[in-house]
């Protein structure tokens, strides 16, 4: 499976953001597709005001500026936090790009379930960390 690295040209399709990100996630066959299409869940259930991007050949996500990437790999779904270094991570969610310090990201596995309450939490704190109002939702 193809995908664009240009993101001028997808966009350039006429593609809205959104359209682009639906159009990942279905021509994603597997278990990504799944895994991506809960991330994208979860992050409109934590910040209701999320902007999605395209950006790069990938979907972002952001809330007064970037909150994080999701990227599809053949063995993994990752999503990039940009600041992740600067967030608090206390269920240890962060598990890839540990050894910088800005970035962080975590590794989706297949099989894998997602912790959404500490998910959200860590999108929250990503839109903190931005200087967005992220509002404070009980954990679900």
């Amino acid at each position: 499976m193809t995908f664009s690295k240009n993101s001028a040209a997808d966009l350039a399709t006429g593609a809205t953001p959104t359209e682009l990100i639906d159009k990942r996630i279905a021509d994603l066959p597997d278990w990504r597709g799944d895994k991506l299409a809960m991330i994208r869940k979860l992050i409109h259930e934590a910040l209701p005001d999320v902007v999605e991007e395209w950006k790069w050949g990938k979907p972002v996500w952001s809330h007064s500026g970037i909150l994080c990437t999701g990227e599809v790999y053949k063995a993994a779904v990752k999503t990039t936090f940009p600041k992740g270094a600067s967030l608090a991570d206390p269920d240890h969610l962060f598990n890839s790009s540990l050894e910088g310090n800005v970035r962080r990201a975590i590794d989706f596995f297949e099989g894998e379930t997602i912790d959404a309450g500490a998910f959200k939490e860590l999108i929250r704190s990503a839109a903190r960390a931005n200087g967005g109002a992220a509002t404070k939702k009980a954990r679900t």
